[in-house]
């Protein structure tokens, strides 16, 4: 992975801001030449840095999901076996977003349901399977309060 410069770090923190932005604005904004901006970004995509683009979607309508926070510990902390519930985790497009944690848990996922049905079914047929977990808390959202730092509504 590329070291990053004070560029590269402009450019993704105007990206977070708004992905669609265009190349020539994101170019103007950085003063850097498009081209230039554009191979900037190309590089951190091939790298890793940037691994993809996202939309987020008003959950105030009628197929909204349920966001469903998962506290995971597991039964030792060795690297064998980080290595191998990891490799799972990866395994399983459901799971949306994995963490590796301080404190109480070992990992904290997310994932996004209809209802508690489709929770039971992945907990059961996912979570339950994966090696080496000891206990699986799980909470369930309310509502989201703050999906990302945003410049406004467009």
């Amino acid at each position: 992975m590329p070291a990053l410069d004070a560029i590269d770090r402009n450019i993704l923190r105007l990206l977070r801001l708004d992905a669609r932005m265009s190349n020539a604005k994101l170019a103007a904004e950085i003063g850097l030449s498009p081209s230039a901006c554009l191979r900037r970004i190309k590089i951190m995509e091939t790298s890793g840095v940037i691994r993809g683009y996202t939309a987020l979607v008003d959950t105030g309508n009628a197929d909204a999901t349920i966001a469903v926070i998962i506290n995971i510990t597991l039964e030792r902390q060795t690297e064998d076996y980080l290595d191998r519930f990891e490799a799972a985790v990866r395994r399983h497009p459901e799971i949306r977003e994995c963490f590796l944690m301080t404190g109480g848990s070992d990992y904290l996922l997310r994932v996004e349901v209809a209802n508690a049905g489709e929770f039971e079914r992945i907990h059961k047929e996912i979570l339950s399977a994966l090696p080496g977990v000891l206990r699986i808390h799980s909470s369930f959202s309310i509502r989201n309060v703050l999906a990302t730092r945003t410049r406004g509504k467009r």
